[in-house]
């Protein structure tokens, strides 16, 4: 079995409210684009999108989320995709950001693993856990 890997560092985000489309979904589900800068062992733009919907109880929603990578994970250059699910519980919150099977390209080709982020003092921090095969 191989041993993960641990990238870590800060990021920026952008996040952009987008409209509602005619006839696709519940206007009530919201759409926004993200854009990310990662810096530290990641150093990268990340672009995606985000749905998410609110309840009636305060602290309460829920969001899903898609993201595309291109950046260099410790100086080796590519791309790969993240899939984010996240739930707030009356302002507790659970998320889960993996990344998707097969979607790593070039040097990162055949990268797996999990994305962990903090937001602390408004400061938005990540930790990657990641596997790529030995190219040796």
């Amino acid at each position: 079995m191989d041993m993960a890997t641990l990238a870590k560092g800060t990021f920026d985000i952008k996040m952009l409210p987008l409209p509602a489309q005619d006839d696709v979904g519940d206007p009530a589900i919201g759409r926004m684009a993200l854009d990310k800068q990662y810096h530290g062992d990641l150093d990268g733009v990340g672009k995606g999108l985000m749905l998410a919907m609110g309840t009636a109880v305060d602290g309460s929603a829920g969001y899903v989320a898609m993201e595309r990578v291109v950046g260099s994970v410790h100086g080796r250059h590519g791309s790969f995709a993240l899939q984010h699910c996240g739930v707030m519980n009356r302002g507790t919150p659970r998320l889960s950001i993996a990344i998707v099977p097969d979607s790593g390209a070039e040097a990162l080709a055949g990268i797996a693993g999990t994305l962990e982020i903090v937001i602390a003092e408004g400061k938005h921090t990540y930790a990657l856990s990641y596997t790529l095969p030995d190219t040796a």
